[in-house]
């Protein structure tokens, strides 16, 4: 028996929340005495799937191929299952995205898996399989019992902070029948965003809204963003206007985040906003408006013109460097 953590990759490196999830995970394989076992899916190279040792994984077993490079879920969940059920996985663990969403919905079905969404913490095995979850878009926690045979759970970003060894874990080779629908559903085109890291991933996020006036006003704020290393966003008002892409929009209807920092420059806080960033570590709001709603859940509060403060943080990121 083994615990199985679904391990996401992104140009053949493991993604940090994944990492995240392996951690976890081998936390879990410790608390019931099995081992924890990753299951990387892509293309990859052993020697970069080796550092899953480090965050406490025993073995990498790694679902390769050009077939598989793509993110195809029907493709992805097959495998899922087949690996869970030839180590006899009854604790399984992914990183809480997208991609793992979809995966698990189709692995839980196969598996009749009970199923525990954004989990901040190790279970609790005094009485039977309960997990802390982070429910209302953070503004609340939930205990969540599980009595099913096999359990799924899916890790929220940043809930976790990983302890490292210097340790490899051993890959080896997995492959395994997927389904005929499989070849149904194709991937025809991908499209990312270049040159900075994707939001779900970023520990570092400078975000503006329509107090910034315009698109021809944004350098100020990409300055910033380029300076501190971080990964640009926006409000919903700003990519329906399309001042910026539409991949940049964070909020409810948008991509939800969770980094470490977080700075909103322009941005009133409304509560569709606020769903999709309020797990962020550490909010800072800079606001022309003191009674703006952003400062009742900022962390750190500026009263004044973006286009005169951007460029102050700016010059003092860059002093500190």
């Amino acid at each position: 028996m083994s615990v199985i953590i679904l391990t996401e990759l992104e140009e053949g490196q493991i993604k940090k929340t994944s990492l995240e999830a392996i951690y976890y995970g081998s936390k879990v394989a410790e608390m019931i005495g099995v081992e924890a076992v990753s299951l990387a899916i892509g293309e990859a190279e052993a020697g970069d799937l080796g550092v899953a040792g480090a965050y406490g994984a025993n073995s990498v077993m790694h679902a390769g191929g050009q077939e598989l490079k793509d993110a195809n879920i029907v493709a992805y969940a097959d495998i899922l299952t087949a690996a869970a059920t030839q180590v006899g996985a009854k604790v399984i663990v992914t990183p809480k995205s997208s991609l793992a969403d979809a995966v698990v919905a189709r692995t839980a079905g196969a598996l009749k898996a009970g199923v525990a969404g954004n989990v901040t913490d190790l279970p609790d095995l005094s009485n039977g399989f309960e997990v802390t979850r982070s429910v209302f878009t953070g503004k609340a926690f939930a205990k969540t019992s599980l009595s099913s045979d096999v359990k799924i759970l899916a890790i929220k970003k940043n809930a976790i902070t990983p302890v490292t060894t210097d340790a490899t874990a051993t890959v080896s080779e997995f492959t395994a029948p997927v389904s005929d629908i499989a070849g149904k559903a194709k991937v025809t085109d991908t499209m990312k965003a270049t040159g900075t890291v994707s939001l779900p991933e970023a520990d570092l996020v400078v975000s503006g809204g329509r107090g910034l006036k315009g698109p021809e006003h944004w350098q100020p704020l990409l300055d910033l963003a380029d300076a501190l290393g971080a990964t640009t966003a926006c409000s919903k008002p700003v990519s329906d206007l399309d001042w910026r892409p539409h991949h940049e929009h964070v909020g409810q209807t948008g991509v939800k985040i969770a980094p470490n920092l977080y700075i909103a420059c322009g941005i009133s806080g409304a509560i569709q906003h606020l769903a999709g960033v309020n797990s962020s570590k550490v909010i800072v709001v800079i606001n022309t408006d003191p009674e703006a709603p952003f400062f009742k859940a900022a962390d750190y509060g500026i009263v004044g013109d973006a286009f005169e403060v951007l460029p102050k943080l700016t010059a003092a990121v860059k002093a500190l460097k």
